[in-house]
C-alpha cells in the first residue's frame, strides 16, 4: 500500500515558493535542508501525523547531480510556465516499503529507482529518466525509506493541519483507476477539470486556507 508522505510546491526559486506559501497560509515556512546529491534545497512544514509540506527548488549554490533531478526540476522552463499559470502545488510524494513492486511494469510513469544520497544511501526514490513529473504530476513520486520513518523532529510544527487534498484532471476516470491499482491510502480526491491542478484545504492558526 502507498501512503501520502508529503505535498510538494515546486518553485522556480525558493524565495518565490516561500512567498507563495506565505500568501496562501499567512505564515512563513521554515528552511529545511540542502540536497547536495540533487542540487536542490527546500523549506518544510508539518501538516499533521507524518505528513508535511515541502517547498523545493534548484539550489543556486548546488552542483548538478549528473543525472535527472527529482520533481522535474531540470526543466526550469516548464517549472516557470507552471508557476506563472498558478500551478504551484504541483504534486505529492507517496511512501512505500516495496518500491520495486510499485514501479515494476510502470517505468514509463515512475522511472527508475535511485538510491540516495549517493555515498551512503538512506532511501530510494523513483525518478523518470526524461526529468518529468510522473504523469505530469498526476501520479505521485515514490519514496521508500527502507523501513525507517521520516523523523518529524527536524520539521517545524506551526499548528498547521491538512484537512483535504484534491486533484482536478481532464481524465479523472483514468487517474482514479490508476490510484486504485496502486492501492493508495489517503489519495487526493479526484475531480474532473479542464487541466491538472491540485488544491489543498489547510487549517492554520489564522483559520482555514487553500494552497494551490
Amino acid at each position: 500500500m502507498l501512503k501520502l508522505d508529503h505535498l510538494t510546491v515546486i518553485a522556480p526559486t525558493l524565495p518565490e515558493g516561500v512567498a507563495h506559501a506565505r500568501a496562501c497560509l499567512d505564515l512563513d515556512v521554515p528552511f529545511g535542508q540542502r540536497h547536495p546529491y540533487m542540487g536542490t534545497h527546500n523549506h518544510l512544514l508539518q501538516l499533521g501525523d507524518t505528513t508535511y509540506l515541502e517547498i523545493v527548488a534548484l539550489d543556486p549554490q548546488g552542483d548538478g547531480p549528473g543525472r535527472p533531478r527529482w520533481f522535474g526540476l531540470d526543466n526550469q522552463r516548464q517549472v516557470r510556465a507552471d508557476w506563472d499559470a498558478g500551478r504551484r502545488l504541483r504534486g505529492w510524494v507517496a511512501r512505500t516499503d516495496t518500491i520495486d513492486t510499485v514501479i515494476a511494469g510502470r517505468g514509463s510513469i515512475f522511472g527508475k529507482k535511485v538510491a540516495l544520497p549517493w555515498a551512503e544511501p538512506l532511501f530510494d526514490f523513483a525518478i523518470p529518466e526524461d526529468c518529468s513529473l510522473p504523469l505530469d504530476g498526476a501520479a505521485p513520486s515514490i519514496i521508500d525509506r527502507r523501513g525507517k520513518r521520516r523523523s518529524m523532529a527536524t520539521i517545524a510544527d506551526l499548528g498547521v493541519r491538512l484537512r483535504s487534498f484534491a486533484l482536478e484532471h481532464p481524465d479523472a476516470t483514468a487517474i482514479t483507476k490508476l490510484y486504485q491499482e496502486l492501492d493508495i491510502d489517503r489519495p487526493p480526491m479526484i475531480v474532473q477539470g479542464s487541466e491538472l491542478r491540485y488544491r489543498a484545504q489547510i487549517e492554520t492558526p489564522a483559520g482555514a486556507r487553500e494552497l494551490s
